[in-house]
C-alpha cells in the first residue's frame, strides 16, 4: 500500500517529421526520458509515431518500413536504462502483410505488439489500402528488431500494481472496442495512440467518448493522438492528449500546441477495482476469447513524494458553480417527488415537521413546502413546530419564526422545558445532571410531541436528519432518529447548506431569503445543552464528533469508494494541506471509524427516505452491514499520532 494503488501515467504527443523516422525517435526518446524523470509508469505516444500517420503510399516502401524498425530499436536501447513502459506507434511488415502497430517497450525488451482492429476506411482516410486487419489470421508472434515478440490485438500487460492492454486509434470507435473485451479479462487501463485529424466539434465528440468508455469498462484511460508536424496536405492533427478515469476526465493536453507535450496523471487502479467488485454487470462476465497475459515490470515510485492529482476537498459538492447549481437543483426535486408520491400513498395533505432554525430542519420545511406546491396543496397543511428547550438561542428560534411566517405555513409553539422537568423528576434525575440522558430526553420528547401531533391531524412526520449524521449517529436513538419519512436522509451536510443556499438565490423566494442566510451562518448545534452567558451556542456539534467537511470527505472515500484507512488519511492529507494537520486527521478519521461501526444500530432501524447521490446508508440496500460488526481490523491500519 505504499502508493495506494496509484499508477502514474502519462500520454506523449511529440511533434512529427512525416516520413523522418530518426528525427521522430529522437523526440520521442527525449519525452521518454523526461517521462522517466517524473516517475511515470506507462506512457503512450501516438498512433504511427515513428513514421508519421500522413505518410500515405509510403507505408509500401521497404525503406520507410526499416527505418521505422531501426528507430523502435533505439528507443529500445534507450529504454534499457530506463524503468517504466512505453508505447510506440509503427507499421510492421509481417509475411508481406503491414500492419499499423504499437510496439510495448519496456527495460531494453519489446514485450508485446498489438495491431490495429478497426481500420478506417472513409473520406481522407484509407488504411486498408495500406494496413491488414489481422482478421484473416492469427499470428501469436512476430520478429521484430531481433526479438520473438508477442503479436495480436488481444494481449494484457500484467505489473504488480497495474494490468494494460491497447487499442489503436478507430478501435475506440467501434461498436464492441477492444478494451470492451480486455477489460473483463482484467485490463485496468487501457492505452489509445491515435491519429485523429481535427475537425469542428470532434474534439467534444472524442472526449466524450473517451469518458464514455472509461466509465463502461470501469479503467482509467490514456489517449495521445497525433499533432503538429503530420502533412496538413488534406487534414491537421490537433495533438490531442487525454487521461480519464471510470467517467472524469483528469487532464487534457494543449490542443493545436507546436511544442512536445507531456501530460501527466496518478491514475487509482485501487478505486477501479473498488468500482469492479462492486459492480454486478462487470462481474456477469463476457463470452470473447480470451487474452493473453504477459507479465511486465514497472516502476512504483512513490506518491508521498510526487504525486500528480489534484484532490478535492468537497467530493459531494461540485467545484464549478454551474455545475453545483445544477447539483443543488437536481436534488432538490428528487426530495420534492419522493415526498410527493409518499403524501399521495398515504392520501394526506398534512405534514408535521420540527422547526429548529438550523440547517437540516430549514432545507426540510423547503422540501416539504415545494412538495405541497407541487401537489396543489394548501401550505397551510404544513404544520412546522418550534420546540423551545434549555439549550434554545434568541437566533435560532426568531430564524425559525421569521422562516415558517414567511413561506405561509402553520406555525406551532410548543416549549418542552416543563415536560422535560417533569419527566426528570419522574426519573430521579437531578437538575443539575448534564449527562447523555439530560440530553436525549429534550430529543424524544420532541420526537413525541411530533408524532402525536400528526395522530391528532392526520399527518406524515417528516423527517429532518442528513446522511453525515447517519454515518456518525448523531442522533438520538428513537429522538431525531425517527419520523415518518426522511426527505433528508441521502444528503450530506456539506450539501445542504448549499442546497439551502441555493433555495435562496431563487428570485422566487426572495422573501425568505435573508433568514436562509443566516441559518447558514448559525454554527452547527443540536442545542440540548444551556447557551453562554451572553446567550450564544454553547454546544457546537463540530466541537465534539469533528468537522463536517473531513466526515463527509471519509463517507464518500470509505462507503462510495471502499478504500482503506490508511488510504483515505493520505487523500485528506492531499486534500487539506495547509487546513489540517496529520495528527488533527488522523483523530477525527479515527473517530468516524469508531463512531461508523458502533452506530450502525440506528441505521438498521431508519425510517424510508430517497437516495438523491452516490452515497447511500439506507439498510434496505444500499448499505448492509451488521450492527456488531467490528472495527478493529481499520482502526488498527491507521498509524497513530
Amino acid at each position: 500500500m505504499k502508493n495506494f494503488g496509484f499508477v502514474k501515467v502519462a500520454a506523449a504527443v511529440p511533434t512529427t517529421a512525416v516520413a523522418d523516422c530518426s528525427t521522430n525517435a529522437a523526440h520521442i526518446e527525449a519525452l521518454m526520458l523526461s517521462a522517466e524523470k517524473a516517475g511515470v509508469a506507462v506512457t503512450v505516444f501516438p498512433e504511427l509515431s515513428l513514421t508519421g500517420a500522413t505518410c500515405g503510399d509510403l507505408l509500401l516502401q521497404g525503406t520507410l518500413l526499416e527505418a521505422a524498425e531501426a528507430a523502435l530499436q533505439r528507443l529500445v536501447d534507450t529504454s534499457a536504462e530506463l524503468q517504466g513502459a512505453f508505447v510506440v506507434g509503427l507499421p510492421v511488415e509481417v509475411n508481406g502483410n503491414i500492419y499499423n502497430c504499437a510496439a510495448i517497450i519496456s527495460r531494453g525488451q519489446i514485450v508485446g505488439v498489438v495491431h490495429k482492429t478497426y481500420l478506417s476506411d472513409h473520406g481522407a482516410s484509407n488504411e486498408k489500402r495500406w494496413f491488414d486487419d489481422g482478421s484473416a489470421q492469427m499470428l501469436g508472434e512476430v520478429q521484430l528488431c531481433g526479438q520473438c515478440v508477442p503479436f495480436g490485438r488481444k494481449l494484457i500487460f500484467a505489473a504488480e500494481n497495474v494490468r494494460f492492454g491497447v487499442e489503436i486509434g478507430a478501435d475506440l470507435w467501434a461498436v464492441v472496442p477492444p478494451s470492451s473485451q480486455l477489460a473483463p479479462d482484467g485490463a485496468e487501463l487501457i492505452l489509445c495512440p491515435s491519429a485523429m485529424p481535427a475537425l469542428a466539434e470532434k474534439y467534444q465528440y472524442t472526449r466524450a467518448l473517451v469518458e464514455q468508455q472509461s466509465a463502461r469498462t470501469m479503467t482509467a484511460y490514456v489517449y495521445a493522438s497525433a499533432g503538429f508536424g503530420e502533412s496538413t496536405t488534406d487534414l491537421v492533427f490537433g495533438g490531442e492528449a487525454i487521461i480519464a478515469e471510470n467517467g472524469k476526465v483528469l487532464a487534457e493536453g494543449e490542443r493545436f500546441s507546436i511544442e512536445d507535450q507531456l501530460i501527466i496523471r496518478d491514475v487509482d487502479i485501487d478505486l477501479l477495482r473498488s468500482e469492479r467488485r462492486r459492480s454486478t454487470t462487470f462481474r456477469s462476465g463476457m463470452m470473447f476469447e480470451s487474452s493473453q497475459m504477459i507479465e511486465i515490470a514497472l516502476p512504483t515510485g512513490d506518491v508521498e513524494t510526487r504525486f500528480d492529482r489534484e484532490i478535492e476537498q468537497s467530493p459531494f459538492v461540485p467545484c464549478d458553480e454551474k455545475k453545483r447549481e445544477e447539483r443543488c437543483a437536481e436534488i432538490f426535486k428528487i426530495q420534492t417527488l419522493a415526498l410527493a408520491k409518499r403524501m399521495r400513498h398515504i392520501h394526506s395533505s398534512k405534514a408535521v415537521i420540527g422547526i429548529s432554525g438550523g440547517l437540516d430542519s430549514t432545507l426540510a420545511l423547503l422540501v416539504t413546502v415545494a412538495t405541497f406546491d407541487l401537489l396543489g396543496l394548501d401550505r397551510k397543511g404544513v404544520i412546522g413546530v418550534t420546540m423551545p428547550g434549555f439549550g434554545t438561542t434568541g437566533r435560532t428560534y426568531n430564524n425559525a419564526l421569521r422562516m415558517m411566517e414567511a413561506l405561509g405555513i402553520t406555525v406551532r409553539e410548543i416549549p418542552i422545558v416543563e415536560a422535560c422537568r417533569q419527566h426528570f423528576k419522574d426519573l430521579g434525575l437531578p437538575e443539575t445532571d448534564r449527562s447523555v440522558t439530560y440530553e436525549n430526553s429534550q430529543a424524544r420528547e420532541r420526537t413525541q410531541l411530533l408524532m402525536d401531533l400528526a395522530n391528532m391531524e392526520n399527518a406524515l412526520v417528516v423527517g429532518t436528519g442528513d446522511v453525515s449524521e447517519l454515518a456518525l449517529g448523531w442522533a438520538t436513538y428513537n429522538g431525531d432518529h425517527m419520523s415518518m419519512y426522511g426527505v433528508n436522509g441521502g444528503v450530506p451536510k456539506t450539501l445542504v447548506r448549499h442546497l439551502v443556499g441555493w433555495f435562496a438565490s431563487q428570485p422566487e423566494n426572495e422573501a425568505v431569503a435573508a433568514t436562509l442566510r443566516d441559518v447558514m451562518a448559525t454554527p452547527i448545534s443540536p442545542e440540548l445543552l444551556p447557551a453562554d452567558e451572553q446567550g450564544n451556542i454553547a454546544q457546537k456539534t463540530e466541537d465534539l464528533v469533528g468537522p463536517y467537511e473531513l466526515h463527509d470527505f471519509f463517507l464518500h472515500a470509505f462507503v462510495r469508494n471502499g478504500f482503506a484507512p490508511e488510504k483515505i488519511e493520505f487523500l485528506a492529507r492531499k486534500a487539506f494541506a495547509g487546513e489540517y494537520d496529520e495528527q488533527t486527521i488522523n483523530h477525527w478519521l479515527s473517530t468516524f471509524v469508531r463512531r461508523f461501526f458502533n452506530q450502525q444500530f440506528k441505521r438498521s432501524a431508519l425510517p424510508d427516505g430517497p437516495k438523491v447521490g452516490s452515497v447511500g446508508l439506507s439498510p434496505r440496500g444500499d448499505w448492509q452491514m451488521p450492527s456488531d460488526a467490528v472495527s478493529a481490523e481499520w482502526q488498527k491500519r491507521l498509524t497513530k499520532k
